[in-house]
């Protein structure tokens, strides 16, 4: 039966193809979908199929164009500073006018369920007040301190002894202390569409009947245990509208594909080292540079073809190494295709990342102020140690497994039939299952 989907995303550089995708399917399911996005965004939507809708009164951005960004995480002179801007100016500050944009296009044009990238607290906020089902995706490996596992964010291995514990301990209780900053604005949003205020943000994310983690369960500590709200639904592999097509470097050689971010992140810098520590090994190089970058800007030598894009599914049935800023859509391509990964991350979510990757097995790190000459020991390690294409082997076969159907299409239609039993005063919450902390854990 055909149902009515909103969805809900933002100039988030690589967060948006995997949104994309869902709506996508959904909409070749026969399913009606549109899509509320940043204006920069709607040429991609419509590619997917879908319709786009633009916020009115929400932030515009353009993560492509350093002038456009409205988050300018690379203006940031720390991580902290990073994580600032993107609470400040995305999920908490214009949490009001995200609320209200979607509220107006939900009572516009009634939707069944409201889909939102996970951060964008502000349409959740909106779905919540409509009183339909919610579900947020999470483009990247699951964000939030849990059991089982190490606080994510900083990259950390798992705790050993007593020590290790404690410092888990700890940094569990500091990590939700810099959103304090942005419940002020939350709860007035919040209360603007009366709904009652949460005790945190972190207790906001919890707030919906689904959080879809759109990551490999098997990249992720086998130890670590969720709140019975999140599913694991497998990443999305399809490349995004404006990939292009395909062109190799020519010759023989082993093919290294490197790849840095989508969005700005200051980035060329890393581009030429990388393409310089190619040159000094018997390889082809296929750079890509994504929309961010000129590819005319960053110097090559003959072995290596830059490109702005390249559809790095099909690039990378022909690759034997991936350099990547261990961003989550290149890094878990890579291991969908069998292919190992040198790492260097540049900062957001990358280098918890770039972590996982390493304790798998499947690739390293290094520093994103890395030499050329240490960039070339790197790719030289993995293309020569089996041991890196053996793991990397082992997760493509798990994440073919976790791939075989698609979860998140069928998450979102069960979703659609949930329409009764809301808890008094949470609408859009079953009442089997209590939102936000109290929920239960499970694996």
């Amino acid at each position: 039966m055909r149902k009515n989907f909103l969805f809900a995303t933002w100039s988030g550089g690589g967060a948006v193809p995997p949104v994309l995708s869902i709506a996508r399917a959904l909409h070749e399911r026969g399913h009606g979908v549109r899509v509320l996005a940043d204006r920069s965004l709607h040429e991609e939507v419509a590619a997917s199929g879908v319709e786009p809708i633009a916020w009115t009164t929400a932030p515009q951005g353009d993560a492509t164009d350093p002038a456009k960004d409205v988050i300018k995480d690379f203006e940031a002179r720390t991580p902290i500073g990073a994580f600032a801007r993107l609470r400040d100016r995305i999920v908490c500050g214009p949490a009001a006018d995200y609320a209200r944009d979607t509220l107006a296009e939900l009572r516009a044009r009634p939707a069944d369920v409201l889909v939102a990238e996970h951060m964008l607290l502000g349409a959740l906020t909106g779905g919540e007040a409509a009183g339909i089902p919610v579900a947020s995706l999470a483009t990247t490996l699951y964000p939030f301190p849990t059991p089982g596992a190490p606080p994510p964010g900083p990259g950390l291995a798992p705790a050993s002894g007593v020590l290790g514990r404690l410092r888990d301990r700890v940094l569990t209780q500091l990590i939700p202390k810099p959103w304090g900053k942005g419940l002020p604005a939350l709860n007035a949003a919040r209360a603007a569409h009366g709904l009652s205020p949460v005790d945190s943000v972190i207790d906001a994310f919890g707030r919906v009947d689904r959080l879809l983690v759109l990551s490999p369960r098997a990249l992720d500590y086998p130890s670590r245990r969720f709140p019975a709200y999140v599913r694991h639904v497998g990443p999305r592999l399809d490349d995004p509208a404006w990939a292009g097509e395909l062109e190799l470097p020519e010759g023989d050689a082993p093919l290294v594909l490197a790849s840095l971010s989508s969005s700005f992140m200051n980035q060329r810098t890393q581009l030429e080292r990388i393409a310089e520590a190619l040159g000094t090994l018997p390889v082809r190089g296929l750079l890509t540079t994504g929309p961010a970058v000129d590819p005319a800007t960053v110097r090559a030598p003959g072995n290596v073809l830059v490109t702005a894009a390249a559809p790095h599914s099909t690039a990378l049935r022909h690759a034997a190494v991936t350099i990547t800023h261990a961003g989550h859509g290149t890094a878990v391509k890579s291991l969908a295709a069998g292919v190992p990964l040198v790492c260097v991350p540049l900062g957001r979510d990358q280098v918890e990342v770039a972590r996982h990757v390493e304790l798998a097995g499947a690739g390293i790190t290094v520093s994103k102020n890395a030499s050329p000459r240490t960039i070339a020991r790197a790719v030289d390690r993995v293309l020569h140690e089996p041991s890196y294409q053996r793991e990397a082997q082992r997760l493509a076969a798990e994440i073919a497994a976790e791939t075989a159907t698609d979860r998140a299409v069928a998450e979102l239609e069960a979703l659609v039939e949930r329409t009764t039993g809301r808890n008094e005063g949470t609408p859009g919450h079953d009442t089997a299952e209590p939102s936000g902390p109290a929920r239960t854990l499970s694996n």
